[in-house]
């Protein structure tokens, strides 16, 4: 199959190849695990931002709830009762492992199954034969116009998972964009508006940042489409702790606070930035890079943003794969409009290792706070283009830490 695709790569669109590569698989999966989401209420989550807390934080809430439910993201998957570190690289699993997740959900008696949704594989259609119940948009900003080509094509295509369900919950921002797309009952959320609002709610999490309020308060409308008492959702939600890679904090007795986070987006980093300015007593440290042939539109936004917010930026590696220069001079472009001065208050350290040790040892003073970025839960890194090599923010930075 992987054959055929190289074959066509020079006759069609890739957009076209990928669909007719994911479609058939998709139906054969469906056919070789017998259409297992059918026996199951599928709740999809997508959005620019947030997918990934969105899906374990309903997660909570159902199994606080004592309901029997499955759910995969791509950092990780709790599926018949086990636990699996999923670790995929910014997309969602092959039709064959959805539809085998499913089994083993259907298998361990589950009654509901949370899937994280990414825009990929909604255009891509690998979740052909997955009818979702519920369909969440946590928000739906600039990201991937590399694949979509516009902004307007990642919008339909974030907004075709509401198109079939019984209901649509919705950043309330994205009412105007889902009016007279979907015949689903529609649910709205948001910090100051929308039938779910933080000034009505008033939760008090745990973990810090607008951002995640408005996740837990999208969690909240699925417990409450599910028909769960909303106090009950709302303890679950102030109880709960982030996954990995998402404003992971780093112990040290260097009097340093060390957050790693996968924000890879304009959005992401700037509502992260905002987050950890209001934590940071000292400056704050921030490493950031770009992928290499993905979205170039966004680079130097991400340089201005970073350089906007934080006191010192570092750029480095986010898989550069062999685009580096490029994407250190896009970045550069855009931190320069925000004052940035290399040397001084901005630096290129390509090696993302050396990278965090001259941030933590040469940068850092106590009370500082060292912001990691892009690469959160991810195991690999590409630098060429071609082999994805062993890597990890968190073990390199405990390798650093102890010298």
């Amino acid at each position: 199959m992987n054959y055929l695709k190289q074959l066509l790569r020079g006759f069609f669109p890739q957009n076209f190849i990928n669909k007719f590569y994911h479609l058939p698989m998709a139906f054969l999966a469906n056919l070789f695990y017998g259409f297992p989401t059918r026996k199951l209420i599928v709740i999809g989550v997508t959005g620019t931002d947030g997918k990934t807390t969105t899906t374990n934080m309903i997660y909570r809430i159902l199994k606080a709830a004592g309901k029997k439910v499955s759910m995969v993201s791509t950092v990780n998957a709790y599926v018949g009762g086990k636990i699996y570190d999923t670790g995929f690289h910014v997309t969602s699993p092959d039709p064959f492992m959805v539809q085998k997740f499913a089994g083993a959900a259907v298998n361990h008696g589950d009654k509901y199954l949370i899937l994280e949704v990414t825009s990929h594989s909604l255009d891509q259609v690998r979740f052909w034969g997955v009818k979702f119940k519920i369909g969440v948009i946590t928000n739906i900003t600039h990201e991937h116009l590399d694949y979509h080509e516009t902004f307007e094509n990642y919008k339909n295509t974030k907004l075709s998972l509401l198109k079939n369900g019984s209901f649509a919950i919705i950043n309330d921002n994205l009412k105007k964009d889902v009016a007279g797309k979907t015949k689903a009952d529609i649910i709205t959320f948001g910090l100051s508006s929308g039938d779910f609002n933080q000034k009505e709610i008033n939760l008090k999490l745990k973990i810090p940042g607008d951002y995640n309020i408005e996740n837990a308060l999208a969690a909240i409308s699925v417990a409450f489409a599910l028909g769960i008492d909303r106090k009950d959702a709302q303890n679950a939600l102030e109880n709960y702790k982030n996954v990995t890679g998402r404003l992971e904090e780093v112990s040290n007795n260097r009097g340093l606070k060390i957050i790693i986070d996968f924000a890879h987006t304009p959005n992401g980093l700037e509502q992260v930035l905002k987050t950890l300015k209001l934590q940071t007593e000292g400056r704050l440290i921030s490493l950031i890079g770009c992928e290499g042939y993905r979205d170039v539109g966004k680079r130097a936004l991400m340089g201005e943003i970073a350089q906007r917010i934080s006191d010192i930026v570092i750029v480095t590696s986010v898989d550069p794969r062999g685009q580096q220069n490029v994407i250190n001079r896009q970045i550069s472009e855009g931190a320069k409009n925000s004052g940035a001065r290399e040397g001084i208050n901005f630096f290129i350290i390509e090696d993302r290792e050396k990278a965090i040790d001259f941030a933590i040892n040469a940068l850092a003073k106590k009370g500082d706070l060292v912001g990691i970025f892009g690469k959160g839960h991810e195991k690999s890194l590409n630098m060429d283009g071609k082999a994805e090599l062993p890597w990890s923010d968190q073990e390199a930075v405990k390798k650093i830490l102890n010298g």
